[in-house]
């Protein structure tokens, strides 16, 4: 083909698209003859060469190429070939980045080319159109400026046998693919897929076919350097299949991924048309939700952290679709976040003598209790900056535990809070759950904070020794951090996952038994125990609180019903059996709602409730009063019992059999401590039996029997172990035990006489049973110091170190009276 019609094509296919600034640079497709080898002007070609390196592109034989021109000695080069109209060779560079390349930056095979033509298009740059003629062989550089000499010598390219049918059919097929891979990258003009169905050089297509490739410069030189037609065709026909079937994935996906922006456009226009409305009916609901959201936080009290956080969740919401799953659960924490009170707390009350009266109002006793928070609104007073207590309030059930929460919260102006810790499992009701569960929410702590509305309220942690625990965590160890005073500044909620502040509020935590409270947990309270109340102090509660109370409750005048301070006495010792008030409060109930079922009949019912009235409202009496049961036999004694209701008397029996001796029989349902100072008071008793004058022979020829009654009832513990001794001596000298005297303490195998607990219910045991004297260990002497003097009124109180002092104080130096027998 001449120059001028490679100049016509080129300038009709690309020269409008630079000029449009699209920059398309491609092989330009020529009409040449079927046998037409290129190799016309090469008797020009010497060997040495004039250079032009070219990068990430190859010129093959036959096929003519537009370049654009950049570099100094390029533009030189193409200058000085085109004035003395000489041949080129055109080289691929090995690095695209190497600006002056070297011989060993260039590919050792390259190409013999023409200058067709060079146009200065409009943008100022330099296009040159060159056609490949013949494959060379770089040998060495001979020069660098003022452009790349080398020393080549020609390659020869080597043809199938003619009308070789295999070679036909390879041709055929690069013919198609070219066509298709033509098609799916750019929209092919009719002509130009014509001239490659009619055009029989194969030479020329197989070498066109390999310019129009979309794989690297490094394959492209691969198939360049191939000196056997076929085999080139065969390695570019590989070549072809591979980057059509990469083509096809690509069309693939797009296809798909089109279908699904289109889907996500036609939502998208939807909800801005839904968006449009809203606004012309007075804003999208969304936005102004966020736009609260901001408001709100511009008034918050928070520290610049929370702040921080705060927004880049807001951020995070307002990214968010309205419709996917993620938007509420990310509403919702935020909301979360917004509504907690960061730094807002409730003024308190410092008046002390209000705070003291509205205690005194609702509670009866609880001194402790109550000194203690009128202690902790004194030092709020004059510091006004004071990490809140931790306290723990144990003692029997029913006796006001719990509601003394509320008290406390309304003598200091609080906010009044509670969770009920009984039977809890799971440390994430605590603690929270991650946001990654699906409906995941803030922990009980935090839950109750943002009920009560402020950081400081009263906070009471209700049965907190009934907490277990199993394969979903501990709550009692994720309560450590929430009741550690030097950690609950910063306490960690994992669904809130930020800090929050609990060092202002004031815990109070409730418990009936200390054992089962976890020893770590126990450390950090602050233990106040609340005994059981006394029948004068059950009479006071029921008559300045239960009766009003229940009266209400039941739509009765106040005044219309009045109970007698007997009546009430003998309500709560035949039918009441516990330390609090719990079953006296039921027991009221029940008069009081057959009175109003009286009232509602139109029946007459008495203004005034009479002891000998109780029979008929409440049947038959349920218990009977602890009472002393005399002195009449040897071997009987009176001992002191703690229980989880109060304290309670029990009696002592001891018998003698004939029998071997040496034998111990001990019944009653008794547990294995009791037991042991059952032993341990047998022992001391036979090794100091000369002490108390007893014949040596009565413990080889006697069996000992120790008895406690009411055998359904367990029993243990250590404390009747000098009841038993003196129960021993008792029968074993048949001396009587002094009128109206109990006893409690341990024995040690030395007579000694140990402190033992639970003294208080003890006491009012002893006065409910008409007990005139006790028997103490010296060391409990503290305790009976530190109860009021209205318990102990009527009682005088012996104070021993030694078994010895406490046979003398309880045996009488009388003359023998009968023994204590089963059989009597």
């Amino acid at each position: 083909m001449s120059k001028k019609n490679i100049e016509a094509l080129y300038l009709q296919e690309s020269f409008e698209d630079f000029n449009e600034g699209v920059g398309i640079v491609m092989p330009i497709l020529m009409e040449c003859d079927k046998d037409e080898d290129f190799s016309d002007g090469l008797d020009k070609v010497g060997e040495e060469l004039p250079i032009l390196p070219l990068r990430n592109m190859v010129l093959f034989p036959g096929v003519a190429t537009p370049i654009m021109v950049g570099r100094e000695k390029s533009m030189r080069l193409i200058r000085d070939a085109e004035h003395k109209k000489m041949m080129v060779g055109v080289m691929c560079q090995k690095d695209t980045e190497v600006d002056d390349p070297d011989y060993n930056d260039l590919f050792n095979i390259g190409v013999v080319a023409e200058i067709i033509r060079v146009l200065e298009l409009p943008d100022g740059s330099t296009t040159a159109i060159l056609q490949g003629k013949k494959r060379f062989l770089l040998h060495q550089m001979t020069k660098k400026e003022p452009f790349i000499i080398g020393r080549i010598s020609l390659l020869d390219d080597k043809f199938p046998r003619k009308n070789d049918r295999e070679f036909e059919a390879l041709v055929s097929t690069i013919k198609d693919l070219t066509i298709k891979m033509l098609s799916a990258s750019i929209e092919p003009a009719r002509d130009l897929i014509f001239s490659i169905r009619n055009n029989h050089n194969y030479l020329y297509l197989i070498n066109f076919a390999c310019c129009n490739l979309l794989a690297h410069s490094s394959e492209k030189q691969e198939l360049l350097t191939i000196d056997e037609l076929k085999d080139r065709a065969y390695r570019l026909l590989f070549i072809l299949n591979r980057e059509y079937q990469l083509m096809e994935l690509k069309a693939n996906i797009q296809m798909k991924t089109h279908e699904d922006i289109n889907k996500q456009q036609k939502e998208y226009f939807l909800q801005q048309q839904i968006k449009a409305i809203q606004e012309e009916l007075g804003g999208n609901m969304n936005d102004i939700e966020i736009r609260e959201l901001r408001d709100r936080a511009t008034k918050k009290k928070w520290n610049q952290t929370v702040a921080e956080c705060f927004v880049k969740e807001v951020n995070k919401l307002e990214r968010l679709h309205p419709q996917s799953p993620d938007y509420s659960t990310q509403f919702q924490y935020v909301q979360t976040v917004i509504s907690l009170p960061w730094n807002e707390f409730s003024k308190d009350n410092f008046n002390l003598k209000r705070a003291q009266r509205i205690l005194d109002r609702d509670h009866f006793g609880m001194d402790k209790v109550k000194e203690r928070i009128i202690e902790h609104l004194a030092v709020l007073k004059l510091k006004n900056d004071l990490r809140s207590p931790i306290i723990c309030l144990h003692g029997p059930p029913g006796v006001g535990k719990t509601s003394l929460g509320k008290s406390i919260a309304e003598a200091i102006n609080r906010k009044y809070v509670r969770i009920s810790l009984g039977g809890l499992h799971d440390e994430a009701e605590i603690r929270g759950h991650r946001r990654t569960y699906i409906g995941a929410m803030a922990g009980r702590v935090i839950q109750n904070i943002l009920k009560a509305g402020t950081s400081n309220p009263v906070f009471v942690l209700d049965e907190i020794d009934k907490v277990g625990n199993d394969f979903k965590g501990d709550p009692a160890s994720a309560l450590l951090e929430a009741l550690d005073p030097e950690q609950n500044e910063a306490f960690h909620d994992n669904y809130l996952d930020i800090d929050y502040d609990l060092s202002k509020v004031l815990f109070i935590a409730t418990a009936n038994n200390l054992n089962t409270i976890s020893k770590p947990l126990l450390d950090r309270m602050e233990l106040i125990e609340v005994s059981g109340y006394i029948i004068e102090e059950k009479m006071d509660i029921a008559i300045k609180h239960l009766i009003p109370k229940q009266m209400k409750a039941h739509g009765l005048p106040i005044d219309q019903i009045r109970f007698l301070r007997t009546t009430v006495q003998k309500i709560v010792e035949s039918y009441t059996r516990e330390s609090g008030v719990r079953e006296l409060e039921k027991k009221i109930a029940k008069i009081i709602r057959k009175l109003a079922r009286k009232i509602a009949s139109k029946e007459i019912i008495p203004n005034v409730i009479k002891p000998e009235m109780v029979h008929e409202y409440l049947g038959v009496a349920e218990y009977t009063l602890d009472k002393y049961q005399g002195n009449q036999f040897a071997g009987v004694v009176t001992g002191l019992a703690w229980t989880a209701v109060g304290g309670e008397i029990l009696f002592v029996e001891s018998s003698l059999s004939k029998g071997k001796g040496g034998k111990l029989t001990v019944t009653g349902n008794l547990g294995d401590v009791m037991k042991e100072s059952a032993v341990i008071a047998l022992e001391y008793v036979h090794a100091h039996a000369g002490h108390f004058n007893i014949a040596e022979d009565l413990f080889e020829t006697r069996n000992v029997h120790v008895h406690i009654p009411e055998g359904a009832i367990p029993k243990d513990g250590p404390s009747a172990g000098i009841t038993m001794v003196t129960s021993l001596v008792s029968i074993f000298t048949l001396r009587k035990v002094k009128s109206k005297l109990a006893m409690t303490g341990e024995i040690t195998l030395r007579g000694k006489v140990l402190p033992v607990g639970g003294i208080k219910e003890k006491i009012l045991a002893a006065k409910r049973a008409g007990i005139q004297e006790i028997i103490l260990s010296e060391e409990n002497r503290k305790d009976i110091n530190e109860i009021k003097s209205l318990y102990v009124e009527g009682l005088t109180f012996h104070f021993v170190d030694d078994i010895t002092k406490v046979i003398d104080l309880a045996l009488l130096p009388e003359e023998p009276v009968q023994p204590f027998s089963p059989a009597v």
